[in-house]
């Protein structure tokens, strides 16, 4: 018998409709459960063979658990050695190299520290901001949000500078993005399943959640073309970031679909927020995923950081499907052999030993990649002061 666990938050209605799928699929021979943790060994045995993971990224001690149980050969959706190392700013850069097109976007530094961080803590950062030049770049209004958050946490839109200071003021320790705001004609919202099966649902982002309104079920909300070009985009992403639930969203602005987020491993399911429709989809997508991973063949488990980070099935379904991808929606003529192999490193997810070396200084330029400009002299204090200093 394989047993499932299933780690989750607040959410009631999901986790209940897939422990019941699951079980009734499974007929006695695989079985699910909400996951029991209390203090964890080191050394202890696997007792699932399967995890969903859906709440460790606000619990670190769930997480460091999923890790240990990774380590063991138990299966997380989804991965949380990648999710751990993981940030939007860097979903931005990828989704880019990947041909999908994404609002321009500017990481911020932080505008406080822990304590223990000092102005000569910060001697490589360039301050105080050229906020005039970043805004330039990115255009107003704009929408501030964290490089890492999800949930629609901590995110404001601000239609001049004297808003961002304003916001940017009250954002702490925070590490937030400023990003172009697209003045959308339609938006979706897609799940991703398996990095294969798609639903794209027409979401309303104004609308307040649970409110029953955010969700239409709408299967000619787009015209064909561009919801085969979203559905593309959508598995391109999700195979490159190796998540095998997930949920991306784009702005729509003249027949362009923008990826404007697309880390969000736990994507809501709720019945009352997403609906009937949307909700049986989900669960029964991710039964039918729990199985075929449970029937996949093991590899040995590989004792290093990269192994956790890309087993080895995962790595090479997103080289060939990227590969793939790449050749049918960006090249605009079929690739030799030698050009071929050059698309697969360049979007393989397998991590290069050199993959964490720092660019050359050449390519940092201020203009075309929205970075800081130095006016001040590095004795300034922390961007912690004055809001003058940014």
């Amino acid at each position: 018998m394989k047993r499932v666990g299933i780690l989750v938050g607040r959410e009631k209605t999901f986790p209940d409709a897939l422990i019941t799928s699951i079980n009734e699929r499974g007929k006695g021979e695989v079985t699910a459960e909400f996951l029991k943790l209390e203090g964890v060994r080191h050394d202890a045995p696997p007792q699932y063979d399967l995890v969903i993971d859906r709440i460790s990224h606000e619990v670190p001690f769930y997480r460091a658990t999923l890790k240990r149980m990774a380590l063991e050969g138990t299966i997380i959706i989804n991965n949380p050695f990648w999710w751990s190392a993981d940030d939007k700013f860097f979903n931005y850069s990828l989704a880019k190299k990947l041909g999908v097109a994404v609002p321009k976007t500017v990481l911020l530094p932080q505008k406080a520290y822990i304590p223990g961080i000092v102005s000569e803590s910060l001697r490589n950062l360039e301050f105080p901001l050229d906020w005039q030049r970043i805004v330039d770049y990115v255009g107003l209004p704009a929408i501030l949000k964290p490089f890492d958050g999800g949930g629609w946490k901590n995110v404001s839109r601000v239609n001049s500078l004297s808003e961002l200071w304003k916001e940017y003021d009250q954002t702490g320790t925070l590490c937030m993005t400023l990003q172009e705001f697209i003045n959308f004609d339609q938006f979706v919202r897609c799940y991703c399943v398996g990095q294969e099966e798609v639903m794209t649902m027409a979401y309303d982002p104004r609308k307040p959640y649970l409110s029953g309104e955010q969700y239409v079920h709408n299967p000619n909300y787009l015209s064909p073309a561009l919801a085969d070009r979203v559905r593309k985009d959508v598995r391109t992403l999700c195979t490159a970031l190796g998540y095998d639930l997930n949920t991306v969203e784009f702005a729509i602005r003249d027949g362009i679909p923008y990826a404007i987020d697309f880390m969000n491993p736990a994507p809501d399911a709720e019945l009352a927020s997403v609906g009937q429709y949307f909700h049986d989809w989900i669960t029964k997508s991710v039964t039918e995923l729990v199985f075929k991973r449970l029937s996949e063949p093991k590899t040995a488990v590989r004792y290093r950081w990269d192994a956790m980070l890309n087993p080895e099935p995962v790595r090479t379904t997103a080289v060939s499907s990227i590969s793939e991808q790449q050749e049918r929606t960006i090249s605009p003529k079929p690739l030799g052999a030698g050009a071929m192999e050059k698309v697969k490193a360049a979007t393989a997810v397998a991590i290069p030993e050199n993959s964490l070396a720092p660019a050359p200084r050449s390519s940092r330029r201020v203009k075309a990649e929205g970075s800081t400009k130095s006016t001040a002299k590095k004795t300034s204090k922390t961007l912690a002061g004055r809001k003058s200093t940014l």
